[in-house]
């Protein structure tokens, strides 16, 4: 046991030492937990150049719980030999005169620290048993400092008025300053990382010259997000198995009525060149009140602001916000995510128009790698999903949705025959898409950021799907 603080009980072995000590081999010494030596070490450092320490790593191989449970009363082998009777047993029950425990001896060797004296294939062996593990252990090369001495006195870390009115600072040992040292850094709030992504997107659809939507309504009419958008009242998104339904206040009371006869009417009977679902349509279905499931009814709002103006004038519209879905929470899903949301709307516009504003898009987000694959959507025709490959994952992943808006839905709210709007939307949470953003989080919130945790948060729905590699020539 150690004689006296373990501090002093170190300075003193120190001194009698030729060179240094290792603290492993005091801790053995001292009888004491190597712990208890590493705090005394770290103590003497904060005092000066008392001690110089140097941090070493060796590897040594211990034994497991059940290791050394065969150490100790044999090998199940050796065991079960030992367990028969003194009588003994028919040699038709037993064939073996005598066992020799080389499983015990191997075990008992390595307790005794001379591990070395087993050869590799041994210690495999008894590895693969799970009765031999190796750990890394770390120690101390503890050797005298400059200003070595057995006898401890604190060191003074701040100047008082009492010692400058006695004059005892000058007989007191100051610990040196460190002006290197980083300060505390004061408590305060800091902006969640999605809201400083989100900033990123807002920035890039400023400088490709887009607007934003007004999108402070959470709470929207069935009429507006769905009916306004061509999308059937029978559809499967407006059960309430998908979508938040609100109970108070049920309906909305205010609609632009001339333009819900026109969706009525090219829902119910179609027009315009469509011949629309031919069912009953119902207003009272259209006034209910829900959480809205995406912010393409924000898109449609301004998209029947601006056929009110004559004439007409291009737009581009842009809003990054949450929506809502009635979704069954697990490791993908969650109830609410943020939609971001782009729409153009100009005479003449083609599907070759929108690839290259995504391509555009995608590419101040770092992300060049595309490929679109056609897709069906109630609103939009033609519709495409895009597709990026993620270099991480060895996959492509979806990153958005996107579509020509159908005539359906664009002449009933006034718009031009010759008027085209393209549009598309994605998730800010979706990994490959926050790639751009993730990679600088690490910077904005000011510590290492694990990519595979967001990979497999439930705030990223990885949407897939197996391909090659892209070439050069199509990236």
């Amino acid at each position: 046991m150690a004689d006296g603080p373990v501090p002093e009980v170190l300075l003193r072995r120190l001194e009698a030492a030729d060179g240094g000590l290792d603290s492993a081999e005091v801790a053995a010494q001292l009888g004491l937990e190597h712990q208890a030596v590493v705090g005394a070490v770290k103590s003497l450092q904060t005092l000066g150049e008392i001690i110089e320490a140097e941090l070493r790593s060796t590897k040594r191989w211990e034994l497991t719980a059940e290791g050394e449970e065969i150490a100790r009363e044999g090998s199940h082998e050796a065991r079960v030999f030992r367990s028969v009777p003194p009588e003994g047993l028919p040699q038709s029950e037993l064939m073996v005169d005598s066992v020799e425990d080389e499983v015990q001896r191997r075990l008992q060797l390595v307790q005794g620290g001379q591990a070395e004296k087993l050869g590799e294939k041994e210690r495999s062996e008894l590895r693969k048993r799970k009765l031999l593990t190796e750990v890394t252990l770390k120690t101390y090369w503890v050797s005298k400092g400059s200003a070595f001495s057995t006898s401890i006195s604190k060191q003074e870390t701040e100047l008082s008025p009492e010692m400058i009115s006695s004059g005892s600072w000058r007989d007191r040992p100051f610990k040196p300053y460190n002006f290197s040292a980083h300060g505390i850094l004061p408590e305060s709030g800091h902006l969640h990382p999605l809201l400083k992504v989100r900033t990123q997107f807002r920035q890039i659809f400023l400088e490709m010259g887009f607007t934003e939507m007004p999108t402070d309504n959470y709470i929207e009419s069935s009429f507006w997000n769905f009916d306004a958008l061509f999308q059937p009242q029978q559809h499967p998104a407006r059960d309430q198995h998908d979508t938040f339904f609100l109970r108070d206040p049920p309906q909305a009371l205010q609609l632009p009525m001339d333009y819900v006869h026109r969706v009525k009417r090219t829902h119910s009977q179609g027009g315009y060149g469509s011949q629309g679902y031919k069912y009953n349509w119902k207003l009272d279905e259209a006034r209910k009140n829900l959480l809205r499931t995406h912010t393409t009814s924000a898109s449609a709002r301004a998209l029947y602001r601006l056929a009110q103006k004559k004439p007409f004038t291009p737009a581009k519209y842009f809003s990054i916000d949450r929506v809502f879905r009635n979704e069954t929470l697990d490791a993908t899903h969650l109830a609410e995510f943020h939609q971001i949301e782009g729409v153009v709307a100009d005479h003449g516009l083609t599907l070759g128009h929108l690839m290259g504003v995504l391509r555009e898009f995608f590419t101040k987000l770092g992300i060049t790698q595309l490929r679109f694959k056609p897709a069906y959507n109630p609103y939009t025709e033609p519709s495409m999903e895009v597709f990026s490959y993620h270099q991480g994952l060895k996959k492509w992943v979806e990153v958005g949705n996107s579509g020509v808006f159908r005539p359906e839905m664009l002449l009933p709210m006034g718009l031009p025959e010759n008027v085209s709007v393209i549009a598309w939307g994605l998730s800010l949470e979706r990994p490959t898409m926050i790639k751009y953003g993730i990679n600088n989080i690490r910077e904005l919130v000011g510590h290492k950021v694990n990519l595979q945790m967001v990979y497999d948060s439930p705030l990223c729905r990885l949407d897939t799907e197996q391909g090659p590699p892209p070439t050069q020539e199509a990236a």
